[in-house]
């Protein structure tokens, strides 16, 4: 099981494999953002009981909702919010891992010029 949490500790995660590539998204949130996403089926990501509450954010066609920890700010994940973009799927923010579990991880660039 691997663990990730925000700067705080108020929002915790765990996924059971490192991710084998991670995207360094260069679209005008992400770039911002400064995220780096691991991509994985929804079930695959667990939230710790009693996590901290998030603040989420929904931009242009609205079918991502970005969540940000409320207590340190940072960015956490990624949800669908439209069935049509990404069904199942979730953006983790690989930078909450410890940097050895991204060591073998081919890394993307990608992203959008929105």
């Amino acid at each position: 099981m691997i663990e990730a949490s925000c700067h705080c500790g108020a929002v915790r995660l765990a996924v059971e494999t490192a991710p084998a590539e991670v995207n360094d998204c260069t679209c005008s949130i992400c770039r911002r953002l400064g995220t780096l996403w691991a991509y994985y089926e929804a079930p695959q990501v667990r939230f710790a009981e009693g996590n901290g509450p998030t603040d989420t954010y929904v931009w242009n066609k609205r079918v991502l909702a970005f969540h940000r920890c409320r207590g340190c700010g940072c960015v956490t994940h990624w949800r669908a919010t439209a069935p049509v973009w990404a069904e199942g799927r979730m953006g983790v923010n690989a930078r909450l891992f410890e940097p050895e579990v991204l060591a073998g991880a081919r890394r993307l660039v990608n992203g959008a010029a929105g």
